[in-house]
């Protein structure tokens, strides 16, 4: 019995100096580069037809604090656009971007506008003093465990945040509206995903004749409708941003400096990745290059497996897995997949001039299947979670929540269901 003890005390003993022995820091090592944890070579989508499209353009980029909105206000501003309107409603990440903007290109016409995409007469306000030529609609919500909370607020400002600001750029006549969506609009999972397809949907609407005749509701007196409007409305899908706010990286590299755990939610999670600059590019080269009505996609190679990046960060910042730290499998979270759709096969996806774009194959939903929509989701969007959920299921028929069972025999119209087919 004594040595029973003696031999449990001595595993103590040492588990006890193993969890006192100090971690090695990590701020010693070199930084780790995002590209090296990609798997492929970055696209660089850079060409003369950004300046043709950008400068001495008015452009205006909503979002314009967060990561891929800030972005794209860099990349923008080399092609000298005339003017680069700033608009978000979290002030002080407009503060940041615009400080750094005025610090790096002195003299330049750059107007920080502090707003809610939601408000349409603020928005109408903003388009009427600056009429803006060229939209980067980059605001939107896009957490997914986040959204699957608060669905309802996710209606409102990845859908109706949407429709507002397209709506505007119709009126006024601007030349191009891009949206920027994402790979989680492919058979969504997710509110963030179903949310982002319906507003796909609306943007899309906007290309036909019927979706600009008769005329939109005019979304402020002052700002009359451009009768002969030639916007042209894009949108462009890409999967998660390497180093973007709230993204895995940035998670994970906190969690390294703390000493661990690092969390994986599930060991066979796959994503696909791009650079913040390659999203960037991606979406100004789609209004670009876009005609009016298509879906872009990035050619981003093949998804990378997260236990994999976990354990390449762990590795490239000079630690050893499983002895100075460890990581951990905490489950999937809800609204999530295991593997995020973004194949460009033929079948799915058409070539455009340029290798590494394809344009998604997708049908489009007519003015009154989209209104139809529209007056369901505006109905429920201050309701109950789940009659929220429901409600968007409706709409996009491909979206299948794991939160809520959705009742066979209780079907929407068969317009709502082609609206989002």
């Amino acid at each position: 019995m004594r040595r029973r003890f003696d031999a449990l005390g001595a595993r103590l003993s040492a588990a006890i100096a193993r969890l006192r022995k100090p971690k090695r820091p990590i701020e010693n090592h070199q930084p780790i580069e995002l590209t090296e944890l990609l798997g492929r070579k970055p696209v660089n989508l850079d060409t003369p037809e950004l300046q043709r499209f950008i400068a001495g353009k008015v452009v205006l980029v909503t979002g314009a604090g967060g990561s891929i909105g800030s972005e794209i206000c860099r990349q923008a501003m080399r092609f000298c656009p005339g003017r680069l309107v700033l608009l978000d409603r979290a002030e002080n990440a407009l503060f940041e971007i615009d400080r750094e903007l005025r610090h790096r290109w002195l003299g330049a016409q750059i107007t920080p506008i502090i707003a809610d995409i939601c408000d349409a007469r603020r928005i109408a306000q903003v388009f009427e003093a600056y009429q803006p030529q060229v939209i980067f609609h980059c605001a939107a919500h896009k957490h997914v465990p986040m959204m699957e909370l608060n669905p309802g607020e996710a209606i409102k400002n990845n859908v109706f945040g949407t429709k507002v600001v397209a709506d505007t750029a119709l009126q006024c006549g601007a030349a191009a509206f891009v949206m920027v969506s994402t790979d989680k609009a492919v058979n969504p999972t997710s509110v963030m995903g179903a949310s982002k397809r319906v507003a796909e949907l609306y943007v899309q609407s906007l290309n036909s004749d019927e979706g600009r005749h008769p005329p939109i509701p005019s979304v402020a007196p002052s700002l009359p409708r451009s009768v002969a409007s030639s916007t042209r409305f894009v949108a462009v899908r890409f999967g998660n941003v390497l180093g973007s706010s709230g993204s895995v990286i940035p998670i994970f590299r906190k969690q390294i400096e703390a000493g661990g755990p690092v969390t994986v939610t599930h060991p066979d999670m796959k994503r696909y990745f791009m650079t913040i600059p390659e999203a960037s590019q991606l979406v100004m080269q789609a209004g670009a290059i876009g005609q009016g009505g298509e879906i872009f996609v990035l050619d981003m190679g093949r998804p990378i497996k997260i236990l994999d990046l976990a354990q390449e960060m762990i590795k490239k910042s000079g630690l050893v897995l499983d002895e100075d730290i460890q990581i951990q499998i905490t489950g999937i979270r809800p609204g999530e997949k295991l593997y995020e759709e973004l194949a460009c096969d033929n079948e799915q996806t058409r070539p455009t001039a340029h290798q590494k774009i394809r344009v998604w194959q997708l049908p489009t939903a007519s003015a009154p299947q989209i209104k139809r929509t529209l007056d369901l989701l505006g109905s429920v969007t201050a309701g109950a979670r789940e009659e929220v959920i429901f409600a968007l299921a409706q709409c996009v028929p491909e979206y299948q929540p794991e939160s809520i069972r959705l009742p066979r025999t209780s079907s929407p119209s068969t317009d709502i269901q082609h609206a989002a087919a």
